[in-house]
């Protein structure tokens, strides 16, 4: 009797774990095939006005850095800016300085989940640099650029010229076959590319003009101005496409005992691998608990 009545508890046990195993199957299924999206929304940026100039003063005893962007913008948020003064301060005999004028000038920048995008537009514009103060280094009548990433497609970059340009106070025609030097006696010299464009398979970018500049005007109280210069510059690097994360494994299919066939219309009634065996464990146990009882009406007999 004594010993009959310390395996009950074995048992007890042994049928409670296999109730808990089953509980727990539903919840631990519940996670089972579940995937996490993730995706990098790219990047653009755009600028109307973009100086890296050198300006020495008479007999280069003094060098100032004449470094300006004019409505200059970044996203992975949508971003706009429509100044039309770029000013820089303590350059001409310190006095402010007007860089740049224009009549429009604006750069956006936009950025959803598929496409990220920058794009200029820059009208009726004069550039100015430190010891020319009625002479423009660059008119333009209207510049644009644009460039497009989408995921999954190939970049693109574009950029226009629209109107005449005039250097230095002459008028100029710009082609695509390569730079157009501009060089005006006792002022300096200008060396212009129209419309430069750069793609990737994930990124772009466009200037409308570029630059390269080398002023040494006479009796200005200017000894030189050297540097570059770009004008309507877009940029973008497209969004990465979206990367599905592995699913976790099935923790039930885990505790199927080893070489047990997998049985199949299970998942139909909702069951598993493991349902018989525990079925056939509780019956064994319901049959042992009757024949204990019975052991045991017999022996008070």
């Amino acid at each position: 009797m004594n010993s009959i009545n310390h395996r009950m508890p074995a048992r007890r046990f042994a049928v409670t774990a296999a109730a808990t195993v089953l509980a727990a199957g539903p919840t631990a299924l519940a996670g089972a095939g579940s995937a996490h999206a993730t995706t990098d929304h790219g990047r653009a940026s755009a600028v109307v006005l973009r100086t890296g100039l050198d300006v020495s003063l008479l007999n280069k005893t003094v060098n100032v850095p004449l470094a300006v962007s004019l409505n200059e913008v970044q996203a992975p948020n949508s971003a706009e800016k429509t100044a039309l003064t770029a000013r820089l301060d303590g350059v001409d005999g310190g006095r402010p300085f007007s860089v740049l004028r224009a009549d429009v000038a604006t750069a956006k920048a936009t950025v959803s989940a598929g496409k990220a995008e920058g794009a200029t537009r820059l009208a009726h514009a004069a550039v100015h640099v430190p010891g020319l103060p009625l002479l423009s280094l660059i008119e333009v009548e209207e510049v644009t650029s644009k460039a497009t990433c989408e995921a999954g497609k190939k970049p693109v970059a574009t950029a226009n010229l629209l109107g005449s340009v005039t250097v230095l106070g002459k008028k100029v025609t710009l082609t695509t076959g390569g730079p157009t030097q501009v060089k005006v006696p006792g002022v300096g010299e200008v060396r212009l590319d129209l419309s430069k464009t750069e793609t990737t398979t994930r990124t772009a970018a466009a200037s409308a003009l570029e630059l390269k500049v080398s002023i040494n005007p006479l009796k200005l109280n200017v000894a030189e101005v050297e540097g570059t210069l770009k004008l309507a510059s877009a940029t973008c690097e497209a969004p990465e496409p979206v990367a599905q994360e592995a699913a976790p494994a099935d923790p039930v299919a885990e505790v199927t005992p080893q070489g047990a066939p997998a049985e199949e219309g299970l998942a139909e009634t909702g069951g598993s691998s493991t349902t018989p065996y525990l079925a056939a464990g509780a019956v064994a146990l319901l049959a042992a608990g009757g024949g204990a009882v019975i052991l045991s009406r017999r022996r008070r007999n």
